[in-house]
């Protein structure tokens, strides 16, 4: 299976699911809410995440934020991190993965 195609199945909420439900997303996620999920799938540019307590919102984490050195986690894997954007264009809730963050200390 290639880990870049689109994942079906009743994990996996339906785009018009996940526009219908933005309103709900957006006020069950404001930015700085702590999140966990399951990773949903892999693309070059980062990873969807299927997030717990919140089944229609997608989240996304974006290489942009990943530091050198690391791997995007792999499919099905469990993830926590942080609401830091809600992008109303795409229906995306972008989030800052835990295992990300600098270590400032």
């Amino acid at each position: 299976m290639d880990e870049y195609v689109t994942p079906t199945g009743p994990d996996v909420p339906a785009r018009d699911m996940v526009r219908r439900s933005w309103a709900a997303t957006v006020a069950a996620l404001p930015v700085g809410t702590r999140v966990t999920g399951k990773v949903l799938r892999r693309q070059p540019f980062g990873i969807f995440i299927r997030i717990e307590g919140v089944p229609d919102a997608v989240g996304l984490a974006e290489i942009t934020a990943m530091p050198l050195g690391m791997e995007l986690p792999a499919p099905r894997a469990s993830v926590a991190g942080v609401v830091y954007w809600l992008d109303a264009r795409n229906h995306q809730v972008r989030v800052r993965l835990d295992e990300w963050q600098a270590d400032d200390e």
